[in-house]
């Protein structure tokens, strides 16, 4: 991932917060605790946390003695650089492979580590709807190759995911896909 986005920006601990912060944008941080998820010095996280927030790309929050960043929503690069963030990860073409080959999807949702812009090299993923698991392992084997991280899917038809529903709530969980409504022409006037 880092390769993706390291021709662009030059410090690797920069791409970590940008990962981090605008994969999923709800998540916020504080300083200890991201240079603890780095393994880098507090010094070294604040600077970069510094240059980003005088960009107006972080917006800051005070919590008590902790100061709380997140991804600035209104900033105008904001779309562009969580459209890089997440092509850097490589969900787009994960998403890409399973709706065109997998059968009836109706909705994919990312969760745990990389629901929180934590790259672990795990990615883990709900999928709902009715998809042939022989594909799915065969696209996931040529998906891990492609972008470098192992997945991990849970198939569930929609009723398992409205009973599981409730569980996955309290999990870190982001919907990256979800198939168009179905419009039934009888209940609607054209």
């Amino acid at each position: 991932m880092s390769n993706l986005l390291s021709g662009i920006i030059g410090s690797k601990t920069r791409i970590k917060l940008l990962v981090r912060l605008f994969f999923n944008p709800d998540t916020h941080s504080y300083l200890r605790e991201l240079a603890s998820e780095f393994g880098l010095s507090t010094n070294a996280v604040r600077e970069e946390l510094n240059q980003l927030s005088q960009a107006d790309l972080l917006t800051s929050s005070k919590n008590g003695r902790q100061i709380h960043y997140a991804a600035n929503r209104n900033h105008p690069l904001f779309p562009e650089l969580r459209s890089m963030v997440r092509k850097a990860i490589g969900v787009d073409q994960i998403i890409d492979s399973v709706v065109t080959r997998l059968g009836d999807l109706e909705a994919a949702y990312l969760i745990d580590d990389y629901a929180e812009g934590k790259d672990t090299g795990i990615i883990d993923l709900v999928l709902v709807g009715d998809i042939d698991p022989y594909h799915l392992n065969d696209l996931s084997r040529k998906t891990e190759r492609y972008i470098n991280r192992k997945l991990r899917s849970l198939v569930l038809s929609r009723e398992e995911f409205e009973d599981f529903h409730e569980n996955l709530e309290k999990r870190p969980m982001v919907l990256v896909w979800e198939s168009a409504p179905q419009i039934n022409l009888k209940n609607h006037d054209i």
